[in-house]
């Protein structure tokens, strides 16, 4: 099973040079399991680009439709009270923002649910280094394709 951080779906909504990159992870498993607070960062990142006039009013709202439809497939962790003390243990091992510390405290425990493997994707390169030292497949850094991952978003 795939989670998917926040950071792997964004190209999947907006064209970014790692588009093709998310899109042939999605074509490989078109599965995604990603936590309830997922959909919040996405439409956050949606806004701050149009904010910044990197999107026009009609592609924002394509991009939201376009949203609220991979968010209808897509299944969520929603245990939030047991992502919250997962997260804070991890912000005390690892240089994660709250919202990374999240991301990953809801890979570990769907991780725990299913008791199996759980592989991380996320363009975030500290979130990736923490999702792997904390045991996950991280097929971002599998996948890599030389070089060092991508700076922390």
């Amino acid at each position: 099973m795939r989670y998917w951080d926040s950071s792997a779906l964004v190209p999947l909504l907006i064209r970014e040079p790692s588009t093709p990159r998310a899109r042939r992870w999605l074509a490989d498993d078109p599965q995604i399991a990603t936590w309830v607070w997922t959909r919040v960062e996405v439409m956050g990142a949606v806004e701050r680009r149009l904010r910044q006039g990197l999107l026009s009013r009609e592609t924002r709202r394509a991009v939201l439709d376009s949203l609220d439809d991979l968010a209808a497939e897509w299944h969520e962790v929603s245990d939030v009270l047991s992502v919250r003390s997962r997260a804070g243990s991890l912000l005390a091992r690892h240089p994660l923002r709250a919202a990374d510390a999240g991301q990953l405290g809801a890979a570990l425990l769907l991780r725990d649910q299913i008791a199996g493997e759980v592989t991380f994707v996320s363009l975030d390169g500290r979130l990736v280094t923490a999702a792997e030292r904390e045991g996950l497949r991280v097929l971002e850094l599998a996948d890599w394709s030389g070089g060092d991952p991508p700076a922390p978003s």
